[in-house]
């Protein structure tokens, strides 16, 4: 795709390619709109990243900041790159010195699919700069959002608004950050996870699955954690499970028209960006299923970002409590806002989300004099 198609009324305003010779890195900058603050977004690491999925991601963030009603712009980076090469560091800093220019004055780096806290922390090295990246280590004064658990936190947040999860059944597709602090969380507010998968297969037990011994085998094993449990079964067994609560929580474009109409549940609460289709999202209207967007759903990172943001350069730790108070609460108001704006409006939870997002972007712009 050029990249000139990428371009329409709210950006990108800036499109930064970079790459890096000796250690075979590419990588992309996209800063999409920052009528309402400086680029924030997350870094993802991955061998297929594109620059149409980065400037599709980078607009979810533009409305993701303005869903919830906190001041930075949308933008996304991503690293042409195999997250699991003994290569990666040098990658990562090659990645980093390349955007010097743009780091962290127009944008500031977050952790996304394929990087880690302690990548975090080699991207403030690099760069001598604590503000260049959040989600260092807290040995280093960051805010750790895997050890929080900080977006899954907020995706089970939003089901207990909604639902009341206490005995409710819950199916999670991926069990990676996201989705294994979703189910912790889903866990301690009682409900019970009959579903989860990895890239490796799905586990489902109508009964319950044991989410201690999960995340357990997680922390000795990874993404193989589902097949240690045992009785792993195909791909996509985890969607089709009847459930009150569906969780997807992997990538995106998971879920068409078609499986929309076959799916067993109430809600969907969209721990992943970009999970479900615009026909998806119709049919799942049509058949009288909620669906919290996931810019609203998975915005306690963005939440625990705004924290981040406010005490990068500040010598004093960021209290975890706060920020998971805040989270909570942030996001259980947004989703029931939503959900009453989609009824109002007539509209699915999807474009009601939207157009209240842009209608903040809009008047940051015209208020600014980007716009007439």
């Amino acid at each position: 795709m050029d990249v000139l198609e990428l371009m329409d009324e709210w950006g990108p305003e800036k499109v930064v390619c970079v790459s890096d010779r000796r250690t075979g890195m590419k990588g992309v900058l996209v800063i999409d709109n920052t009528a309402r603050g400086m680029g924030k977004g997350g870094t993802r690491m991955s061998p297929h990243v594109t620059v149409a999925e980065i400037a599709r991601l980078a607009r979810v963030m533009t409305w993701k900041w303005a869903g919830v009603d906190l001041f930075f712009g949308g933008a996304k980076a991503g690293i042409v790159f195999d997250p699991s090469s003994p290569d990666k560091e040098a990658a990562l800093r090659a990645f980093a010195r390349k955007l010097s220019n743009e780091v962290p004055r127009e944008y500031v780096l977050g952790l996304d699919m394929g990087l880690t806290e302690r990548d975090a922390a080699i991207v403030q090295d690099e760069l001598s700069d604590r503000g260049a990246m959040m989600g260092a280590p807290a040995q280093l004064g960051g805010l750790p959002y895997d050890e929080l658990g900080v977006t899954g936190y907020g995706v089970a947040e939003v089901a207990d608004e909604l639902v009341v999860l206490r005995g409710k059944r819950v199916a999670i597709q991926g069990f990676g950050a996201v989705g294994a602090a979703a189910a912790k969380r889903f866990a301690e507010l009682g409900a019970v996870v009959v579903a989860v998968s990895s890239m490796h297969g799905a586990l489902v037990d109508p009964g319950g699955l044991d989410v201690a011994r999960l995340l357990k085998l997680r922390g000795e094993f990874g993404d193989l954690a589902v097949q240690e449990y045992g009785g792993v079964r195909a791909l996509g067994a985890e969607l089709r499970v009847p459930c009150d609560v569906l969780v997807p929580a992997a990538l995106q474009d998971v879920i068409d028209a078609e499986l929309a109409g076959e799916l067993d549940t109430a809600l969907v609460v969209e721990g992943a960006n970009l999970p479900t289709s615009a026909a998806a999202q119709e049919v799942l209207a049509a058949r009288g299923i909620t669906v919290v967007p996931d810019f609203i759903a998975n915005a306690g990172g963005v939440v625990a970002a705004a924290f981040g943001m406010d005490a990068r350069y500040s010598p004093f730790p960021v209290d975890p409590a706060t920020v998971l108070e805040a989270v909570s609460s942030k996001l259980r108001a947004n989703a029931v806002t939503i959900i009453a704006e989609a009824r109002s409006r007539g509209t699915t939870t999807h474009v009601a989300a939207r157009e209240l997002a842009q209608e903040r972007v809009l008047a940051a712009m015209k208020l600014r004099g980007r716009v007439a």
